[in-house]
């Protein structure tokens, strides 16, 4: 029994391993940004593309992967996914360190980068489903989301120390961290077999049909709800970045530590939500409605506040509802289909998520252009009609089985 606990555990270390990669890819780029934007005579816009070639790559491709992981095996997709996102960071590195047009091949690198991550922590989230069930995969997804949030708070002091080498040696630490996922996966996961005859593709898609059309309705409402927070995120990050060097003269380890705060913040509370909710979908619609509400107060007070530290604690507000909303999203979504088709549903969902993280920092360097208090006023807004949203297309049953009259959907969690 111990022991089965003990591989349990490292089971769970090597999943949570696999998103913590992924969000390395994004987050430990930011604190390096003004240090490219200055050697390679950049643009903010083309700076912020980095990122959105990425999480466009990753967009695209995620749903491929989703439904190669459905008919294959989570492993056989995970495993060479994150080889490519190791090589993504060598070429863009080699580039930035050789070539004269660095920036193109900077930008091949990530690409590269986008695609490895379309395999990662999407495949994850559908392999903790296949793997746990009932409150035990609430809590591991909690702990998926908690590793996601981790790597987020580390990457910006992992990249501010490896900034103060030379700005392009982050790109080289991306193999050498692929690595140690790569041998937790390979050696501690052990997928339980349900795929002897996968379905032709055309029976597997008019089954995704019929999950659509039956659930398409909330499901869209999730997806939207978790590609919010990495958009308001990701987008934060962006602005914090360049007001902590240009406004405040803040750089290296000590920009990094700060802008770990929030995340910090996030982190926790995703472990918290992910251990608390277990198969409680009326709670998870409470947390979600909760999250929003205070991510639309955050950002709307964000605008009265420019003082460094009254500013860190009201974004600590709306980091504490993504940390609300995140871990209740993955749940209602890996619960909500069998194993044979979850991969792509979870993946869909990655999807969302990587379109958020990629128009993120452009829209926010547009909104900053235009109006400080424009951008938080719009996402404040943006944060309400969202959890309207929530509020009206996600429906649950109460304890005795019926459909509450405040709440409008049917969902089965599997």
């Amino acid at each position: 029994m111990q022991m089965a606990s003990k591989n349990n555990t490292m089971t769970i270390m090597a999943i949570g391993s696999i998103p913590l990669i992924m969000t390395l890819g994004n987050s430990m780029l930011i604190p390096i940004f003004p240090a490219m934007k200055s050697a390679l005579k950049l643009s903010q816009m083309q700076v912020s593309l980095t990122i959105t070639v990425f999480s466009i790559a990753a967009a695209i491709f995620i749903p491929i992967f989703g439904y190669l992981s459905d008919r294959y095996s989570r492993k056989i997709i995970i495993v060479p996914s994150l080889i490519l996102f190791g090589l993504g960071g060598v070429v863009a590195g080699l580039g930035a360190a050789i070539f004269s047009n660095s920036y193109v091949w900077i930008l091949i690198g990530r690409t590269l980068q986008g695609i490895g991550a379309a395999g990662t922590a999407p495949i994850a989230m559908a392999l903790t489903g296949d793997l746990f069930r009932g409150g035990e995969r609430s809590r591991v997804l909690g702990i998926v989301e908690a590793s996601n949030g981790l790597g987020k708070v580390l990457s910006p002091i992992l990249g501010s120390l490896l900034g103060l080498i030379v700005w392009y040696s982050v790109f080289f630490a991306f193999p050498a961290i692929c690595l140690i996922s790569i041998l937790l996966t390979w050696i501690f996961i052990k997928e339980k077999s349900f795929r002897q005859d996968p379905p032709p593709f055309r029976k597997y898609m008019l089954g995704l049909l019929s999950v659509f059309k039956l659930e398409g309705r909330w499901l869209f409402v999730t997806y939207l709800a978790g590609g919010t927070c990495l958009f308001t995120l990701f987008g934060i990050l962006f602005y914090l970045s360049d007001v902590l060097e240009e406004k405040h003269d803040i750089d290296g380890v000590v920009k990094g530590l700060i802008l770990a705060i929030p995340l910090l913040f996030m982190v926790t509370t995703s472990y918290i939500t992910g251990s608390k909710i277990g198969k409680d979908m009326e709670k998870m619609k409470k947390l979600m409605l909760l999250g929003f509400s205070f991510m639309t107060i955050s950002f709307a007070l964000l605008t009265l506040f420019e003082k460094l530290v009254s500013f860190l604690a009201i974004l600590a507000l709306s980091s504490i509802g993504a940390g609300l909303i995140l871990p209740c999203v993955n749940s209602l979504i890996t619960g909500s289909v069998g194993k044979e088709r979850r991969g792509f549903v979870t993946s869909l969902y990655g999807s969302v998520r990587f379109i958020g993280v990629a128009i993120g920092p452009p829209i926010f360097a547009r909104l900053m252009d235009w109006s400080r208090t424009g951008m938080f006023l719009s996402i404040a807004i943006l944060a309400l009609i969202v959890g309207l949203l929530v509020l009206l297309f996600i429906r649950v049953k109460g304890k005795d089985g019926k459909e509450n009259k405040n709440t409008t959907f049917r969902y089965k969690y599997t």
